[in-house]
């Protein structure tokens, strides 16, 4: 048998590299900003293919949702929330006004910009959704305690908080 020093090397790597600990502070796998991120990722995986089978795309619920905290709010403002292109949303909201979901109406402080609002049948798809949302809720925090809950709803708050304010 021919000896075959990449393979040699190869093992020899794989062999140490689980062996030892991580040696740089990005491969640590599990940093609360990791377990987070994943666990938002995979409530908006969970929640999307739910809302689905009621018809809606992410990107429909995420506007419909942030504008029903913010009716009357313009084209950049929600752009600014959802933390896309102002052109973007524009399009996005051009598709959900074909749809007899968003209403523009003229800013009477802004003769160039429209206060964007939720038509009735927006309210009545997001009261579809609602059953949706608390059966992916309850699936995400099933197993926890109601001090639990509360603990990490203000723990959340709070890094939110914190993440929130100019540094």
């Amino acid at each position: 048998m021919a000896y075959d020093k990449h393979a040699c090397y190869l093992a020899t790597m794989l062999t140490a590299a689980a062996d030892s600990p991580p040696t740089t502070p990005f491969a640590v796998p599990d940093t609360i900003g990791v377990l987070v991120s994943d666990a938002a990722r995979l409530l908006r995986r969970r929640f999307d293919a739910r809302a689905r089978g009621i018809g809606v795309s992410r990107a429909q619920w995420q506007v419909l949702i942030a504008l029903a905290r913010t009716q009357g709010s313009n084209q950049a403002a929600l752009a600014d929330r959802l933390e896309v292109e102002t052109i973007t949303v524009g399009r996005m909201v051009d598709r959900l006004e074909e749809a007899g979901l968003v209403e523009r109406r003229a800013d009477p402080h802004d003769r160039r910009a429209w206060c964007l609002f939720l038509t009735a049948r927006a309210t009545d798809l997001l009261h579809d959704l609602e059953p949706v949302a608390n059966e992916v809720r309850g699936e995400m925090l099933a197993g926890l305690s109601d001090a639990e809950q509360a603990q990490l709803r203000s723990l959340l708050q709070r890094v939110r908080s914190n993440l929130s304010q100019e540094g």
